[in-house]
């Protein structure tokens, strides 16, 4: 039996526990004053958070600019019930709309900067966003704010009043924590995950990576366009002051406390934000003092927020049944190699300024061999598989998959294609199970049609061709280093390739753990898979490789058979070294 995190289970917790927020809110909350403005503030906010959590939790983006996103579907709703006379649920949709594609041509306009870049550009249209609220007197009156922003009469149902206005914001609040908790368990989740975690590796997997975090930040910004526009008809009034970039700092610190990777934990991170000062109000001057080293100890001592420790404490992975297993569907391919061509390389060329790091090299991997690519360090083996998968352009020659020229293609469409491969440097997804990771590498294909379940028994059946199937639960940072090797050849497997390179496999390996993955790569070879190689293991390339090709400062200086290129005197200069005399 193998262990895995139920993602169902995990949903469901999830909404039970939402549901058991709306339901004691519902009994106890207080009917008007204070104290009901500050658990409708929390229902607004942790709306907006949740965005926090997809963006910069699920994807990895740090975006400073949520508390703008919150503004908009703020001023969407004011000034679509105050001015235009919409519905509120009209103007609530409107603000939505607005900021999912506000959030969108932000991401085009700036996804590709990553890192503190992006954070300081995040920085800048939160600034912009605020003076544009207050300086467009005309049309937003400016620091006077809007007022008078009414609540929604549904039919019969009236919302008006303080505490069904509360619950109509808890009830959205539901939705949110479910499609957020589903969509971190979606197809669509697993890639933000993986983008977060390694892009490289997730551009290989077949995984858009620049539309991926578009996506993200699209989802993100109307989840703050949903929280500002039900905040502004709790407060019936708002102001360019309410959405600051100060605003954006509380929300990004609302999701770290309560753990940036959870939908959870979005919402006690709001919670105790927003409630903590109300807590220690008895301390008078004191207070401030006091919130301000609670919440840097919760930061320090708890990385993972609350609802990190919480999870940790009491939610461990649920077991799945082992059940049969279904044979990959390569395992089906003949092991004969044949005189198709599978990778066709010609004058094949990359610079790095006046350096030629590949040199007109030409390669061609047959249908069901073993090509070895060989050769002394920094001969340009790792940067051709590079220039070869889409991580760098050529800057001449034609990449050839399948009689198909791929050379123009980015790495995901070429993984979409078939070309799937491992790194010399592990580059595996360490906040994902063994599964998860797996799974990512059977969807690379972007194909829904064979569904969930299907996709789920290919990635562990190439956990069982492996032999990981007993700790596909596991997080794959607990697994040793061998063992996250092997997990790499997995994730590739599962996406059933056409062509699989493997960049020093036995890198890292000890003696015992090289003799597996030479038997590993001999059952691969057996049922038929084109592969490529490299490593400087001559042992293990003379025990699977069929045709070898050498490097040397990035030309080809040998291409054939094994014996022969390994006898070739050129070969032994550069590489193998000459006999040494003993004479002398």
């Amino acid at each position: 039996m193998t262990r895995t995190a139920s993602s169902t289970g995990r949903t469901a917790l999830y909404g039970i526990l939402a549901l058991a927020a709306v339901v004691a809110v519902a009994l106890f909350a207080p009917t008007q004053g204070y104290y009901l403005n500050i658990m409708m503030q929390a229902a607004t906010y942790a709306i907006a958070v949740a965005g926090v959590v997809i963006v910069l939790g699920y994807c990895g983006q740090l975006a400073l600019c949520q508390a703008a996103f919150l503004g908009l579907g703020a001023y969407c709703v004011a000034l679509g019930t105050v001015d235009y006379g919409l519905p509120f649920f009209v103007a609530l949709a409107l603000g939505v709309v607005v900021t999912s594609i506000g959030g969108i041509f932000l991401g085009l306009a700036t996804l590709r900067l990553g890192g503190h870049y992006l954070a300081m550009v995040t920085i800048g249209f939160q600034m912009i966003v605020t003076m544009v609220l207050t300086n467009w007197i005309s049309f937003t009156r400016g620091p006077d704010g809007i007022s008078g922003v009414e609540r929604p009469v549904l039919g019969p149902i009236d919302l008006s009043g303080g505490s069904s206005y509360l619950a109509l914001c808890l009830a959205f609040l539901v939705g949110v924590t479910f499609y957020a908790a589903g969509l971190k368990a979606s197809r669509l989740g697993r890639a933000m995950q993986a983008v977060r975690d390694n892009e490289i590796a997730a551009s290989t997997c077949g995984i858009n990576v620049f539309r991926t975090k578009t996506v993200a930040f699209g989802i993100s910004a109307a989840l703050g366009g949903l929280g500002g526009g039900l905040f502004a008809g709790a407060f019936s009034y708002i102001s360019p002051d309410q959405f600051t970039f100060n605003e954006s700092i509380v929300l990004l610190t609302m999701a770290l406390l309560g753990g940036v990777q959870s939908p959870v934990g979005a919402l006690l991170g709001t919670i105790l934000l927003v409630l903590l000062p109300e807590w220690l109000r008895f301390l008078r001057q004191a207070y401030l003092a006091v919130y301000g080293a609670a919440v840097i100890a919760i930061m320090i001592f708890l990385p993972r927020g609350v609802w990190g420790l919480v999870a940790d404490r009491f939610f461990k992975a649920a077991p799945i049944e082992g059940g049969p297993v279904t044979p990959l569907p390569l395992l089906s391919r003949k092991g004969e190699a044949s005189k198709e061509i599978v990778l066709d390389i010609s004058g094949l060329a990359k610079h790095f300024g006046g350096l030629k790091a590949l040199d007109g090299v030409d390669m061609a991997v047959r249908k069901g061999s073993v090509h070895a690519l060989i050769g002394p360090n920094g001969s340009g083996k790792t940067t051709m598989v590079n220039v070869i998968t889409g991580l760098y352009v050529a800057t001449a020659g034609r990449v050839k998959l399948l009689g198909r020229d791929v050379t123009a293609l980015a790495p995901h469409e070429r993984a979409k294609l078939g070309m799937c491969r491992t790194y010399q440097n592990i580059r595996v997804f360490r906040g994902l199970t063994v599964l998860e990771n797996v799974t990512i590498g059977a969807e690379r294909d972007g194909n829904d049609v064979a569904g969930a379940q299907a996709t789920r028994e290919r990635a562990l059946a190439a956990l069982d061709f492996v032999g990981l199937r007993d700790v596909a639960g596991l997080p794959v940072g607990d697994l040793p280093y061998g063992h996250q090797r092997y997990v790499e050849i997995a994730r590739a497997l599962a996406g059933s390739p056409e062509i699989l390179l493997l960049d020093e496999p036995a890198a890292g390996l000890n003696l015992t753990e090289k003799g597996e993955m030479a038997a590993l790569l001999k059952r691969l070879k057996g049922h038929g898979l084109t592969i490529v190689i490299i490593d400087h293991d001559m042992k293990l390339i003379e025990q699977v490789a069929d045709h070898i090709t050498v490097l040397n400062f990035g030309k080809r200086i040998a291409d054939g058979e094994p014996r022969a290129v390994l006898a070739h005197p050129e070969v032994i200069a550069a590489y193998l070294g000459e006999p040494r005399n003993e004479a002398a």
